[in-house]
């Protein structure tokens, strides 16, 4: 298996790569986040939504709506698990049957390690983000389906 790995020496560098991952999507995808508080999950999040062509002033953090729905190029559903505690229940509690009903939206779940081991019956694009603070951020970008880089 192998994986991807790129090193984003600051923020605009984070939201540069979620920007060009957004331009390869063709809907379908599942992208699972993972990182500490801070590393950049939602500004990656921004950044593909600006690859698909959406207005990132509009994106925000769905911290505690839990999922945000966007339209771009398109439809994207936005999920936060930050919140939830039990992964038994995460699933249930962002809706994951009704948002996986859509076989053409992308689905961005951030603080996805809460959903381990959920067979989401699609292939999923893992992606880690190392770092917090000023320091650069590594980021490994794993296609948990096929074991190849994005």
């Amino acid at each position: 298996m192998s994986s991807k790995t790129i090193i984003c020496p600051n923020p605009e560098a984070t939201f540069e790569l979620g920007e060009s991952v957004g331009k390869c999507l063709v809907g379908g995808e599942i992208i699972l986040l993972k990182g500490p508080l801070g590393a950049g999950k939602t500004l990656f999040t921004k950044g593909l939504l600006g690859g698909l062509g959406f207005d990132v002033a509009e994106v925000s953090s769905p911290s505690f709506t839990l999922v945000n729905r966007y339209e771009a190029r398109l439809t994207v559903y936005h999920a936060d698990l930050w919140r939830l505690e039990d992964p038994d229940g995460a699933a249930f509690s962002i809706g994951i049957d009704e948002l996986l009903e859509d076989p053409g939206a992308v689905i961005v779940i951030e603080w996805a390690e809460r959903l381990e081991g959920f067979d989401f019956g699609r292939d999923t694009v893992s992606v880690e983000i190392k770092g917090d603070g000023d320091a650069p951020r590594s980021v490994e970008i794993f296609n948990a389906s096929t074991g190849s880089g994005f």
